[in-house]
């Protein structure tokens, strides 16, 4: 898909090339027949042809929250500090020192 992208540009290049060096042209010229005929033209069909690539991504991506969604809600919690013994790393209150 993209080597006819890369050769439709090429040839627009040349095309708006031609435009802005021919004696009765101009560089806005080259500038519209660039825009006009290569940018975004090119750049809506990229983006309708990617259309199917996006949509399995994103499902892969929910599919995939999902998944973590549901292992970690099927393992039981446990509360913090429920193991009776005392934490390693203390901090000590604010404004006294140890």
């Amino acid at each position: 898909m993209y080597i006819v992208a890369i050769a439709w540009m090429f040839v627009v290049v040349l095309m708006a090339a031609a435009e802005a060096t021919s004696s009765q042209g101009s560089v806005l010229g080259a500038l519209i027949t660039f825009l006009m005929y290569g940018a975004l033209p090119l750049g809506l069909v990229l983006y309708i042809m990617g259309t199917p690539m996006r949509r399995q991504k994103r499902a892969a991506r929910e599919a995939q929250d999902q998944a973590a969604l549901a292992a970690t809600s099927a393992t039981p919690s446990t509360p913090p500090h429920s193991s009776r013994m005392a934490a390693g790393d203390t901090v000590p209150p604010e404004g006294k020192e140890p």
